[in-house]
């Protein structure tokens, strides 16, 4: 994503990749199948193993803490190319292929997270909704941290308040 999506052609895609346009047809349709493959990649390989908390390392009784290690990879993930990130939050709003994409990756990251929790006896009412709630709030924080900026704001005091903000949905 170099020059962006649609100033980026296959022919600039397979020289890239050190491979023939052919090839490249040969897995791929046009450049639109290829950037679905590559949102899938980043979000398997980069995005996604955040959810993949297990019984070894939850910790019922550290929940706040455990929050905000889940906020500092969600900002380190978030810190991996502001130019890719804003291209494809564009193109949400712009392609149907990438909207769907995206909210499957958002109900499969709201279902992840709500049965690790549910898993590890942590089940409230509404629970799926308040898990939504919860990582609207983390992606809006990450947003504000690397893209926003306001001057004035203490990150540091945003990124706690967020984690007690989820702890309490989490208690109710």
């Amino acid at each position: 994503m170099k020059f962006g999506y649609y100033n980026t052609n296959t022919a600039e895609i397979a020289k890239a990749a050190g491979v023939s346009t052919g090839i490249v047809y040969q897995y791929f349709k046009d450049k639109h199948d290829i950037l679905i493959a590559g949102l899938e990649r980043y979000s398997n390989d980069i995005f996604f193993p955040i959810f993949d908390i297990n019984n070894t390392n939850f910790d019922r009784n550290n929940i706040e803490n455990m929050i905000k290690e889940m906020i500092d990879e969600f900002i380190k993930n978030h810190k991996l190319s502001k130019q890719a990130h804003e291209e494809i939050t564009a193109m949400v709003h712009l392609d149907e292929d990438v909207a769907k994409f995206f909210y499957e990756r958002e109900m499969y990251s709201t279902n992840a997270l709500t049965d690790v929790l549910v898993k590890n006896n942590i089940n409230v009412e509404h629970m799926q909704e308040k898990v939504h709630i919860a990582l609207s709030l983390i992606d809006d924080l990450c947003h504000e941290i690397i893209y926003h900026k306001h001057s004035g704001i203490d990150y540091e005091v945003m990124k706690d308040e967020v984690a007690q903000l989820i702890v309490g949905l989490l208690r109710n």
